[in-house]
């Protein structure tokens, strides 16, 4: 199975993630953006672009890595990765659906102020990241139109992430 939490940045995933992974057992956490990564270091370089998840190979790449990862350890995959594109995210669950994987899809949610001081507070990245700023918008378009219905929406506006990573592991475990 694998347990994908989507979000915007400063929706909290990848802190959320790692107590997840702790909660379900025989679980391990998959960061798809490596694959991303990756596909960066080819050079010559691969077309420009400002989001690797642009790049064609970057979706069924991250469904091909999920499925050899599980088909080798078995057990749950978590998975912290924006997706917000509504094409990407039918890519990619169409994959892991043609390989018989089931996916429970969780949205972390907050309000845009929450968001906007927890990226203004990150001691990681940086105050004010010019690149995780840009991502409020078309994270609430999306949440309008058509991410908030196709998962499990945790709102973590007034959540620790221990809180939320309960609330999913609850839900996985039903």
């Amino acid at each position: 199975m694998i347990v994908w939490l989507n979000g915007t940045h400063g929706a909290g995933k990848t802190t959320t993630s790692s107590l997840v992974q702790q909660l379900l057992p025989e679980s391990r956490v998959f960061d798809a953006e490596k694959v991303g990564e990756t596909l960066m270091d080819i050079t010559p370089g691969l077309p420009a672009t400002d989001n690797f998840q642009h790049w064609p190979p970057w979706r069924p790449l991250v469904v091909e890595t999920a499925r050899h990862v599980l088909d080798y350890t078995g057990g749950t995959l978590v998975v912290p990765m924006t997706v917000l594109v509504e094409r990407y995210w039918r890519e990619i669950s169409a994959g892991l659906a043609q390989h018989a994987i089931p996916v429970r899809h969780f949205v972390l949610h907050a309000d845009q102020d929450t968001l906007r001081a927890r990226i203004a507070g990150d001691t990681v990245l940086g105050p004010d990241s010019p690149f995780r700023l840009r991502y409020l918008e078309p994270y609430a378009e999306a949440a309008r139109t058509w991410l908030h219905r196709e998962a499990e929406v945790v709102d973590t506006t007034r959540l620790t992430p221990a809180e939320a990573a309960r609330r999913i592991a609850e839900s996985v475990r039903g």
